[in-house]
């Protein structure tokens, strides 16, 4: 396969948010069949569960568009950026960043690191006013979550983010389709490539609880990729799958839920979504368990007007949330298996 191979599947996280859809009535939320939906949240790309809270972080990922929050007990949606924002800029460790975005980040990729006991720190993917991870202070004590802007890291020249995972020591690392590889931010030290990541064509990432493993969706290689950290040298594994993968969450237990689409061909995922051209494309989500290295499906659903591409899954209670681009409103609620 081409290093321009990879690239161009790869490329396609970046470019669904500006492609046209079919339209769906925002009064109209009914199931389909065992199906259920939150509707209102348009291109809901990725997700970010508050620990012990019934809050879900959804970006909304549209020129302009917002980060809203889903309460999981009415499916009910608030929008907390810009809304909720204020700016406190920490210029302790996001001192090279030129200062707050207001509006317009235009949110991709999401990853919320748990505070110990206080605010909580989200990490969003922006490629709105600039190329950058934004960094948000996220307080959930209150009657809904609010925001303060804290900081940012400005992506170098070249590089298109699309995925962010904050790591135990401190910093964070996003992947980048654009340059197929992936990159670790640290405050001081600024942007590194990670060694190992080289033309792996990375899309959605998470890490260990340990801090030693990437866990990186390649989407180009339709495999879920282990990637060591600090291993000299770098040890690679994949794990296959029958879809390309976007995004890469903790699931229940030891296992990660693998969300993306597969279609006929490669270009039949371009042609649904710029098209609307959808037949033989579904979305999937896959569960993984590291503990025996194993892949099963649990979601294969026809692309439609209610679930156009399918993004990102996390396990809610006793179903599975599966988000979505190419400008589609709702979030699909498929019964856990």
């Amino acid at each position: 396969m081409t290093r321009l191979t990879i690239l161009g599947a790869a490329l396609v996280g970046l470019l669904l948010a500006g492609a046209p859809a079919p339209a769906t009535a925002q009064d109209d939320c009914a199931a389909d069949g065992d199906v259920q939906f939150v509707c209102g949240p348009v291109s809901p790309e990725d997700f970010a569960q508050v620990p012990d809270t019934p809050w879900v972080i959804v970006p909304n990922m549209v020129d302009n568009g917002p980060i809203q929050a889903v309460d999981t007990r009415d499916n009910s949606v608030v929008t907390i950026f810009p809304a909720t924002a204020d700016a406190r800029h920490d210029q302790a460790t996001y001192g090279d960043c030129p200062g707050p975005v207001t509006s317009n980040i235009r949110p991709h990729g999401l990853y919320l690191r748990p505070g110990d006991g206080g605010p909580h720190t989200l990490l969003v993917v922006g490629h709105g006013a600039r190329e950058s991870i934004e960094v948000f202070e996220l307080d959930a004590s209150g009657s809904q979550p609010a925001l303060t802007w804290v900081g940012c890291a400005v992506a170098p020249e070249g590089i298109g983010l699309n995925s962010v995972v904050a790591l135990p020591e401190g910093g964070f690392t996003a992947t980048s389709p654009a340059t197929l590889d992936i990159w670790e931010w640290q405050s001081g030290d600024g942007w590194t490539r990670v060694p190992g990541s080289e033309d792996i064509g990375p899309n959605g990432i998470e890490i260990s609880r340990d801090g030693e493993w990437y866990y990186v969706g390649g989407y180009a290689a339709q495999a879920l990729i282990r990637l060591s950290r600090n291993r000299t040298p770098p040890e690679l594994h994949p794990i296959p799958v029958d879809h390309y993968i976007d995004n890469v969450r903790w699931g229940a237990g030891n296992t990660l839920l693998a969300a993306g689409h597969i279609g006929p061909t490669r270009a039949s995922i371009g042609e649904c979504i710029r098209e609307g051209n959808c037949e033989g494309v579904s979305s999937r989500v896959t569960r993984i368990d590291l503990d025996t290295l194993t892949a099963e499906e649990v979601v294969n659903y026809p692309a439609n007007d209610l679930l156009i591409l399918g993004t990102a899954a996390i396990d809610v209670g006793d179903e599975i949330w599966v988000g979505q681009v190419a400008e589609g409103d709702r979030i699909g609620r498929f019964p856990s298996r």
